[in-house]
């Protein structure tokens, strides 16, 4: 299995994943023509894709699916929510691409198994997803306003899990954003902190992950630095510091390709 985050952030958001003869894109916030780039640019193509997944319809995770199904006649998978507020914003998408799940029933695109698991964010239906092919498993988890134990559940044995490191809290307070703007982030439907996200990655490393992509990061009210410090300083404070491998993921370009073999 083959996992590269194409860009995470804001602005954007889109990761490539690659298992056996199966390409999958989940989200496309960014333009069809700048996914087709970024996805060149680390040996994947559109035209040789399976299908594409949506966590929701916010516009820096679906900006490009409309362009990207119609010109190469992709499946589009979500959950009934989030297609009702897709439909609008998608119609180029044929009826026979329009592929609808379940949230938290897992199904196969493919050979690649599917666990789609409902998280806490104010577009209905979110999602993130767990991958699975053959003994390896790979997750996304963004866009979420805190991690219950549902979703470590679903985490859990992960090889590898994109988590979510949005914001340090004194940064986004001491910002320039509006109070109701600043309440949205930091409720428990809004994004996720340093400190949870570190939290969170103790908590999953007892639970079998050993390996860890922080994204989503905001450019306004965080810093890799400082996510990154948050994060070792809580892995180190466990003493587990040296037993977890923490990469970040980029705004605006791949992060790297993950291999898990």
């Amino acid at each position: 299995m083959r996992f590269c985050p194409l860009c995470s952030g804001s602005s954007g958001n889109s990761t490539y994943l690659e298992a056996g003869n199966v390409r999958l894109l989940v989200d496309a916030g960014l333009s069809c023509k700048r996914i087709t780039e970024l996805l060149r640019s680390v040996g994947g193509d559109p035209a040789s894709l399976t299908a594409i997944l949506i966590t929701h319809d916010h516009s820096d995770h679906i900006k490009g699916v409309n362009i990207l199904s119609k010109k190469y006649d992709l499946p589009v998978y979500a959950n009934t929510e989030v297609w009702s507020r897709m439909q609008n914003v998608l119609p180029d998408v044929a009826p026979k691409n329009v592929c609808v799940f379940e949230n938290d029933r897992p199904f196969f695109i493919g050979e690649v198994g599917v666990l789609p698991f409902r998280v806490h964010h104010d577009a209905a239906g979110t999602v993130g997803y767990v991958f699975t092919h053959r003994d390896h498993r790979a997750a996304i988890c963004t866009d979420t306003g805190h991690i219950d134990k549902r979703m470590l559940d679903a985490l859990s044995g992960s090889d590898l899990v994109l988590l979510e490191a949005n914001h340090d809290v004194d940064m986004l307070m001491a910002g320039g954003y509006p109070y109701p703007l600043k309440r949205r982030i930091l409720s428990g439907t809004g994004h996720l902190c340093n400190e949870d996200c570190a939290s969170a990655l103790v908590e999953l490393y007892h639970r079998g992950v050993k390996s860890a992509i922080l994204g989503h990061l905001s450019a306004e009210n965080n810093a890799p630095d400082i996510a990154l410090i948050t994060v070792h300083a809580a892995l180190d404070a466990a003493g587990i510091g040296d037993r977890m491998q923490i990469a970040l993921a980029l705004r605006d370009r791949p992060t790297g390709i993950f291999e898990l073999a």
